[in-house]
């Protein structure tokens, strides 16, 4: 296992990133979503589903932890898109994420992914998962700080 990004966001994430960013359309927003360990299909599987209901859909399961719930992410919350010169790159970075309290009742956490979702209460058969990134946790009753690598969560170069 590894982080990629799923096929169907390729090309696009710094587009619907950015549409997050400048509020286009103004309810849209980034969903952090934790997946649990048991049943997660492989990488291979996962890079090809075009939904978060199809990511869903099969034998891979969001956490039901106690302490969990997905992690909505607005314009606020995002950085400018702005090219680095220095390094030919376009990075692109979240704030960390607190889950607080989080129960072992519920099973272990396997991967975090990041999602686009076009507006508040649209369906998970409309949000475009974008990036998947390993996070192996036991959660344990104690809080949960997910930091997604140094450099941003996604990195076009």
């Amino acid at each position: 296992m590894a982080d990629f990004v799923f096929n169907v966001a390729k090309g696009r994430v710094a587009e619907l990133y950015h549409r997050v960013r400048v509020g286009d359309p103004a309810t849209s927003s980034l969903l952090m979503v934790v997946l649990a360990a048991s049943g997660v299909e492989s990488d291979a599987v996962l890079r090809d589903k075009t939904t978060l209901d199809a990511v869903l859909s099969g034998t891979t399961d969001e956490a039901t932890n106690a302490g969990y719930a997905r992690k909505v992410l607005a314009a606020v919350d995002l950085n400018d898109v702005l090219p680095d010169l220095g390094s030919d790159a376009m990075p692109l970075d979240i704030p960390d994420a607190m889950f607080e309290s989080v129960q072992a009742a519920g099973g272990s956490w396997v991967k975090v992914l990041i999602c686009y979702r076009p507006a508040t209460g649209s369906p998970d058969s409309a949000v475009v998962p974008m990036t998947s990134h390993d996070f192996s946790l036991n959660p344990d009753g104690s809080n949960v700080v997910v930091q997604i690598d140094s450099v941003g969560f996604y990195q076009a170069v």
